[in-house]
């Protein structure tokens, strides 16, 4: 297998051959053997509640994710939920960011470099474990992967109103999915520095990015009422550095040789003109991608050659991967926020170094062979793929998730009496109910007082201690569901603790299962102290 040279002259494809290859890489193992655990719990159970049940609850908790709940409800109202409904927007999401990544690269330094950038972004470990997953972040890349597409438009000279109406948009959007998603606009910057753009691309940048931010700011200072949710995050530490310090530096190898690969990489930001003009003095909107793969000698394509007014890969890739990084790393030292999925569409960046990095390897190859060039692409990511095949395999395998909930919702529908009680320790763990009702029919949840519907809450209100504790008495056999050993943090609120006093105290263990991350138990109620 090669790279056909009719492909590498059709911008569409060098588009639609990343984001077909994502899709094929995000069906492979959707259902994760049926499995969800807990962070798709939330969206699951919050998708299947009424629109204004989900309004009610924004007000107390994630409101971050608004706008994603109300696009899942409207999936799952329409669809039914399913582990395909809950994960295949993702699927479809981080396959558009590869399509888009692979029309930066080609736009900015030949079809071999986008082709490589898009086909690498879904083979990287971190995108192949949120390709397949029911929360917001994969979405985010995508519209941070079309903002950036945008931005490459404009300062290639095709910056007209509507151009800079879409950044805006889709900008928006990613911030309305998460508002750490503006971490962005910094990297924008800095790619416009970078570049030279002139002043009036400047000025509507800082009209776009400013609207954007100010449509963002209402949901961000509203969600800091809500900062106790990530109150889980632990500080900022030494070791939690080394990931971002690897990608930092494959992110500057990928740039350093991107700059020197003959495929038009760096050579293009120094002039700082908005575009080609022809004799006539117009400018010339063609693009560069699409003069360059024509054929060459013995039917290859030739490299594009420097586009004036297009900023370089590295002056794109660079920034894109550094600063949400380096941003998240700063706001964590205010407060603990460093989790590598809030800026996973940072790997946009390095994606397109990487692609950087093919595009030479293609060019020193191609001074020795020029048809063997054609096949360091296929070779590099059939390599790749058969590398990173067990960590493929890994993160599609329950395994890959801290626990399971409808594996514990199944155990339970196995071991369940009708009349029996139910208890969760903590009360996060009531999604097994929530998103597996029928599994629990024929029991009670003794300890709750408010549905989480009433409430507004993502799972519910519970009974002051005294009640709990009456309820659990007059059971015959309770039944537990709680994180397993190892998961578990140890029990720190008085109502946790009188749960588990008193099943201490009055019941007999008779059944205990660790099923993938969760412990079901089954109690039964001692017999009183001399018979009868």
């Amino acid at each position: 297998m090669t790279c056909d040279p009719r492909v590498l002259r059709r911008p569409l494809l060098v588009g639609l051959i990343p984001a077909v290859w994502t899709v094929v890489l995000g069906l492979w193992g959707l259902s994760r053997q049926n499995s969800v655990w807990r962070d798709e719990a939330a969206t699951w159970q919050v998708a299947r509640r009424s629109t204004g049940d989900i309004v009610r609850m924004l007000e107390h908790v994630d409101v971050v994710h608004s706008l994603y709940y109300l696009c899942m409800h409207g999936l799952f109202a329409g669809f039914g939920p399913s582990t395909t409904v809950l994960r295949l927007p993702s699927v479809l999401a981080v396959a558009a960011a590869a399509a888009c990544v692979a029309l930066i690269g080609h736009r900015l330094a030949g079809a071999y470099v986008g082709l490589g950038a898009g086909l690498a972004l879904g083979l990287l470990p971190a995108v192949q474990f949120y390709l397949q997953e029911g929360r917001p972040y994969a979405l985010v890349a995508a519209g941070s992967a079309a903002s950036t597409l945008l931005l490459v438009n404009a300062l290639r000279g095709w910056g007209r109103k509507r151009t800079w109406a879409a950044y805006a948009c889709a900008v928006l959007v990613c911030g309305w999915l998460n508002w750490l998603a503006l971490l962005i606009l910094p990297a924008h910057l800095i790619t416009l520095l970078w570049s030279r753009a002139p002043r009036g691309v400047r000025v509507r940048w800082a009209v776009a990015a400013g609207a954007a931010t100010a449509g963002v700011l209402p949901l961000a200072l509203f969600s800091l009422g809500q900062s106790g949710q990530v109150s889980w995050v632990p500080p900022l530490t030494w070791h939690m550095m080394i990931g971002p310090a690897i990608l930092l530096a494959i992110g500057g190898l990928g740039g350093l040789l991107g700059r020197r690969t003959g495929t038009g990489t760096g050579t293009a930001e120094r002039t700082g003109a908005a575009g080609r003009t022809d004799r006539t003095g117009r400018a010339d909107r063609t693009d560069p991608a699409d003069r360059a793969g024509r054929p060459g000698p013995a039917g290859t394509v030739e490299p594009p050659g420097p586009v004036t007014g297009s900023p370089s890969l590295a002056a794109v890739g660079l920034p894109l991967l550094a600063v949400p990084q380096l941003g998240l790393i700063a706001l964590s030292l205010v407060k603990p926020l460093f989790v590598d999925r809030y800026i996973l569409f940072s790997l946009l960046g390095l994606a397109l170094l990487i692609g950087a990095l093919i595009g030479r390897a293609v060019d020193e190859v191609a001074r020795r062979s020029r048809p063997a060039a054609r096949c360091v692409l296929p070779v590099l990511v059939a390599v790749a793929l058969v590398a990173l095949l067990p960590q493929s395999l890994a993160k599609r395998s329950p395994a890959s998730r801290v626990d399971d909930v409808l594996a514990a919702a199944e155990r339970t529908r196995q071991l369940k009496h009708d009349g029996d009680g139910v208890l969760f320790i903590p009360a996060a763990r009531r999604d097994t109910w929530l998103v597996t009702p029928d599994a629990f029919t024929g029991t009670r949840d003794i300890a709750l007082a408010e549905t989480p519907e009433e409430s507004g809450t993502l799972k519910g209100v519970e009974a002051s201690p005294a009640r709990v504790r009456a309820a659990m008495l007059a059971q015959r056999r309770i039944l537990l569901v709680t994180d397993a050993a190892g998961v578990a943090r140890p029990t720190r609120g008085r109502r946790d603790r009188t749960k588990a006093e008193v099943l201490a105290s009055h019941f007999t263990l008779v059944s205990d299962e660790r099923i993938r991350g969760r412990r079901v138990a089954v109690y039964e109620r001692l017999a009183p102290a001399g018979g009868g």
